[in-house]
């Protein structure tokens, strides 16, 4: 494990926040991967979670956005509480999505992140025009990065929110087989999938059975 601290701590919405760590030096990783981390104190050593990296490769510091739950009393609750100083142990980078190809980008809630690396790469190099997104969430307020996202997709980012109308929302519903069949063409492209079980599984169902390949992640 590598010894880091906390620099900052901020919401990104309501229930997210980003972890701006110190990377330790040496410490390198590929757009996709995740680490795992634990606080770097007595009782909270040997619970080490995992988290998606989701700053730029070359970036000088560490970047992590989790989302809290409020009704559990655990490490993501606690690190939701951290003081920047506060200090932290992180793996190695191991692999979580590793990118394959240009193709759809389909994400619910906090299943957005471990896609953030991938797509800030992505736009660094220019090749962002073939991708697609489709991103849901509750509210148009749930929303990570949604600025971003629009920057980097344009026309090709599909907002949806499931309980409530939103400006900040392109569609109003779910990410049901009807609204993949209204916006899926191409099923030789790729399917990156990642949010809460049963999202990802439905979602997975309903490609292959139109014919897609997927790559998904399940993200509680």
């Amino acid at each position: 494990m590598f010894s880091t601290e906390l620099l900052l701590r901020e919401f990104v919405t309501h229930d997210v926040q980003r972890y701006i760590l110190a990377k330790p030096e040496g410490y390198a990783f590929t757009p996709g991967q995740a680490l795992e981390m634990a606080i770097d104190e007595p009782e909270w050593r040997t619970q080490a979670r995992p988290f998606t990296l989701t700053n730029r490769v070359d970036d000088r510091v560490l970047e992590l956005m989790i989302k809290s739950y409020g009704s559990h009393d655990g490490v993501t609750q606690h690190l939701a509480e951290a003081k920047p100083g506060t200090k932290l142990l992180v793996s190695e980078p191991f692999d979580s999505f590793k990118y394959e190809g240009p193709g759809w980008f389909i994400a619910a809630g906090a299943g957005i992140t471990p896609f953030l690396a991938i797509i800030r790469d992505l736009a660094d190099r220019g090749e962002l025009d073939r991708q697609k997104l489709i991103y849901s969430n509750k509210t148009g307020d749930d929303i990570i990065q949604q600025r971003e996202l629009k920057a980097a997709f344009g026309e090709n980012a599909h907002f949806v929110c499931t309980r409530e109308s939103s400006p900040q929302c392109t569609h109003f519903g779910h990410v049901d087989e009807a609204f993949l069949h209204e916006h899926i063409r191409d099923m030789n492209e790729e399917f990156y999938v990642c949010g809460p079980p049963a999202f990802t599984q439905q979602v997975k169902k309903t490609l292959r059975g139109m014919g897609g390949n997927t790559r998904s992640m399940e993200f509680g």
